[in-house]
């Protein structure tokens, strides 16, 4: 696994002052994206200000319809209601799945918290059949403690 060589990558685009925060989480993105193998579509969605949706903000991978998704719907909507880590191993096993792509075999979504609110998530498409682990978890858990970081 390539995650301790990505940490201090993840730690040196973030706190790299000269770009905008939305470039350096697309950075982030294109990171993630071209080192693992199996993290075929990463993306950042934020809480779109008072409404109760989801906004994406960055991303790499194939471009997505699903700028916008309501807070319960899909995978992304319900992590922003539950707070919680959603990884799963089969998306056609769920019924409240969003199809971006008809190659999407899995999903993680996790939480971003900044002040402990969830203001948003990274959210990883994967062509691979059950792909996540626990240390995908603590990785992107790591990463988005790093991205709040650069928004407090």
């Amino acid at each position: 696994m390539p995650f301790q060589k990505l940490r201090p990558q993840v730690k040196d685009i973030l706190n790299n002052e000269k770009l905008s925060v939305d470039h350096r989480l697309s950075q982030v993105c294109e990171l993630l994206q071209t080192n693992i193998p199996y993290y075929d579509w990463v993306g950042f969605y934020f809480k779109n200000g008072d409404k109760e949706e989801l906004k994406l903000r960055s991303f790499a991978g194939e471009p997505t319809d699903h700028d916008i998704i309501p807070f319960g719907k899909g995978i992304c909507g319900q992590v922003a209601l539950s707070n919680k880590n959603f990884v799963v191993p089969d998306v056609k096993a769920q019924n409240n799945y969003i199809a971006c792509s008809i190659y999407v075999k899995a999903e993680i979504v996790i939480p971003l918290f900044l002040n402990g609110e969830n203001i948003g998530q990274i959210d990883i498409d994967s062509h691979t059949e059950d792909p996540f682990s626990h240390e995908d978890e603590l990785f992107l858990e790591f990463v988005n403690a790093e991205v709040a970081g650069i928004l407090s």
